[in-house]
C-alpha cells in the first residue's frame, strides 16, 4: 500500500515527492531532516522482501536551484565499487572467474613486476598492494584514459608484499577488475553494466561511463565553499597536509594515533586517494562522466542502485529473474581474512569481495554488506532482512566511505524493516490463534 509523500508528510521544509509504504515513513522523516541541512538535493530508494517500499527525492539538482527530478542520477564516487563488484560475482558464477585463480591467467600482461601470483581474491579484498596510483600516474587525468591505466599498472610493483596489508584501493580498484572484466568477456566495461545488470533488472538509470543522450539527467556536484573557490571538495588538501605530516610526524603523534586504535599510514593515504592533479579534476564535467572510471564515477539513481542490491539481498534473484545463483552471493558476502597491516584507511572495513560492512544508525547488520562512497551515497544489501537501500546526494562533505546521511538513511530503513517484520510475525500468530479449534471443541 504506497502513499504519496504529500499524504504521509504536511508541508516538509525542502519540497519533496515520491512514494512510501507507511510502514518506512521513518525514512521519509530521516531524509526531510536531511534536505533541510545541506544544499543540493537527493534521493532515497528502500526494498524489502523483494517489494519497493521506498522511492523519494527532494531538493535541488544543480547550483542555479533546480529541483530534483524523478530520473535524476548523481554522481556516485565510489558506490561504483558495488556494481563493479557484482559484475565480477556474475563472471564468478558462470565458470568465467576463480576467486583463487591468479589475475595473470586471465590478464598476462599484469603478471609482472612482482605481481605474478596475485590473486582475484586479493585484489576484492584489497590486498594486492597495487593502491599507490599516486606513483603510477603524473596526472588526475590520465584516469581518462582507460589503456594509460591499464599499462601504468600492468608496470607497476605492489607496494608491498600481495597478502601483507590491506589498504583500500580507492582509484585503482576500478581498472583492475574492469580489466579483468574486459578480458573474460571481450565486451566494454560500460557495455557490461548495461548487458548484465541493466537490461535483466530493468534499471531506469545505472551507468558507468555515460551515453551523451542520458547526459542531461545528472546532477551537478555542490561542494561546500564560496563560488568558484572550491570545485571539488578539500579532501585533496586535506590529504596534502597529511603528506605534509606524514614527514613531520612524531613517534609521540604516532602513538597517540595507535592509542586511539587506528593503524594510520599518513604516506599510504596519499598515495592511494590523491594522485597528481586531483584537486582540480572534474568529476561531474562531461568529459568525465563519457568515460569509465569504475571505481569512482557512476552515475546513478537511487531507484536502480536500490534495485540491484534487492537482487543480491534476494539471493540473487529479483521480480522472478535470477541473475547470480545464491551460493555465489554467499560467498560474495563472506567476510575475508584481515592482512596482518592496514594502508590507506587506518581502520578494518570488514572487507567481503569487493563489498564492506554496513554501519548504520541502528547498528552493523552482521550479514549486510555493500559499498558507500565519498560525498554521501550508498547502497546495500541484507539477506538475513531482505533490506536493500540506496542514497544518492549531489552536496556535501564526507569520507571514502560516506557520511553520518548514509548511516542515518541506513538505520531509519532498517528500523523500519524491523517494525515491520514484528508487525507481521504478531498478524501471523493471531492468525494461527484464531484458526485452532475452541478448547474443548470435539470433532464431528
Amino acid at each position: 500500500m504506497m502513499r504519496s509523500i504529500e499524504q504521509l508528510i504536511k508541508k516538509p521544509a525542502v519540497p519533496m515527492e515520491g512514494v512510501l509504504h507507511p510502514e518506512f515513513l521513518g525514512v521519509a522523516q530521516t531524509f526531510s531532516r536531511l534536505l533541510r541541512s545541506y544544499k543540493g538535493g537527493a534521493a532515497v530508494c528502500v526494498y524489502h522482501a523483494g517489494e519497493c517500499v521506498v522511492d523519494i527525492w527532494g531538493g535541488n539538482r544543480n547550483r542555479a536551484g533546480s529541483p530534483w527530478l524523478r530520473d535524476t542520477m548523481a554522481p556516485s564516487f565510489s558506490t561504483t565499487k558495488g556494481v563493479a563488484s557484482t559484475l565480477i560475482h556474475i563472471m564468478v558464477d558462470r565458470g568465467l572467474l576463480d576467486y583463487d585463480a591468479r589475475v595473470a591467467e586471465y590478464w598476462p600482461e599484469f603478471g609482472q613486476a612482482g605481481k605474478q601470483e596475485i590473486t582475484l581474491r586479493q585484489i576484492l579484498a584489497h590486498q594486492s598492494g597495487l593502491y599507490h596510483i599516486r606513483q603510477m600516474i603524473d596526472h588526475a587525468d590520465r584516469m581518462l584514459d582507460w589503456d594509460h591505466m591499464v599499462h601504468a599498472i600492468e608496470q607497476t610493483e605492489p607496494v608491498h608484499e600481495p597478502g601483507e596489508r590491506t589498504g583500500y584501493h580507492g582509484l585503482t580498484y576500478g581498472f583492475l577488475v574492469g580489466e579483468i572484466l574486459q578480458r573474460v568477456t571481450g565486451r566494454d566495461f560500460s557495455e557490461l553494466v548495461q548487458e548484465e545488470l541493466v537490461e535483466p533488472l530493468g534499471l531506469d538509470g545505472l551507468y558507468v561511463g555515460v551515453p551523451e543522450s542520458e547526459l542531461h539527467r545528472a546532477a551537478q556536484l555542490i561542494w561546500p565553499g564560496h563560488g568558484a573557490l572550491v570545485r571539488f571538495p578539500s579532501l585533496p588538501a586535506r590529504l596534502r597536509w597529511l603528506g605534509d605530516v606524514t614527514h613531520a610526524a612524531t613517534n609521540g603523534v604516532r602513538e597517540l594515533v595507535s592509542l586511539a586504535g587506528f593503524d594510520l599510514d599518513l604516506g599510504s593515504i596519499l598515495d592511494g586517494l590523491a594522485p597528481r592533479g586531483i584537486s582540480s579534476f572534474d568529476f561531474d564535467g562531461d568529459d568525465s562522466l563519457r568515460v569509465a572510471i569504475p571505481a569512482a564515477n557512476g552515475l546513478f539513481t537511487a531507484r536502480s542502485l536500490a534495485r540491484m542490491y534487492a537482487m543480491l539481498a534476494g539471493g540473487g534473484e529479483l521480480d522472478g529473474r535470477r541473475v547470480i545463483s545464491t551460493r555465489t552471493v554467499d560467498r560474495a558476502a563472506e567476510r575475508q581474512v584481515r592482512a596482518p597491516g592496514l594502508a590507506v584507511l587506518p581502520f578494518d572495513m570488514r572487507w567481503r569481495l569487493g563489498y564492506h560492512a554496513i554501519a548504520t544508525t541502528a547498528g552493523i547488520p552482521p550479514s549486510a554488506f555493500g559499498h558507500f562512497g565519498f560525498g554521501g551515497s550508498g547502497g546495500w544489501a541484507d539477506p538475513e532482512t531482505g533490506l536493500a537501500v540506496a542514497f544518492i546526494v549531489n552536496c556535501g562533505m564526507g569520507t571514502p566511505f560516506g557520511d553520518t546521511r548514509t548511516a542515518r538513511i541506513s538505520g531509519a530503513a532498517l528500523r523500519s524493516a524491523r517494525s515491520r517484520e514484528r508487525h507481521n510475525e504478531a498478524a501471523r500468530e493471531r492468525r494461527h490463534e484464531e484458526s485452532r479449534p475452541p478448547v474443548g471443541a470435539s470433532a464431528a
